[in-house]
Order: C-alpha cells, then sequence, then structure tokens
C-alpha cells in the first residue's frame, strides 16, 4: 500500500507491501525497483503500534 503522503512524485515515504503470508515488504517510494526490506507481520505491527503510540518521539 502506497502512503497518501507520497503524491505522484514519491515523496519521501515508504510503501509496505500486502498479500504475502507472514510477512510485510517494505521499500523505499521513490525507488519502486530497489532493495526490499521483508519484515516479519509481527514484527511490523508492533513497530506500527510503537509508532501509533508516540514511542519515537523525542
Amino acid at each position: 500500500m502506497k502512503s497518501s503522503y507520497s503524491g505522484a512524485n514519491g515523496g519521501n515515504c515508504v510503501e509496505a507491501g500486502l498479500g504475502i503470508p507472514g510477512v510485510v515488504p517494505v521499500r523505499d517510494s521513490k525507488d519502486p525497483r530497489g532493495p526490499v526490506l521483508v519484515i516479519p507481520a509481527g514484527g511490523w505491527s508492533s513497530f506500527v503500534a510503537a509508532v501509533k503510540g508516540g514511542d519515537f518521539l523525542s
């Protein structure tokens, strides 16, 4: 899924893929043919929950 903030030119965002059981592929939206980081689904869920909870704010 592409970030709604990404815009037509990619912006400074990442894209997280869906549809692969058990993992979430993540890539730089500016480089769709570049490398992909594959994260276990449970780890991705924990990361998203932490971001939503403000755990990365300084």
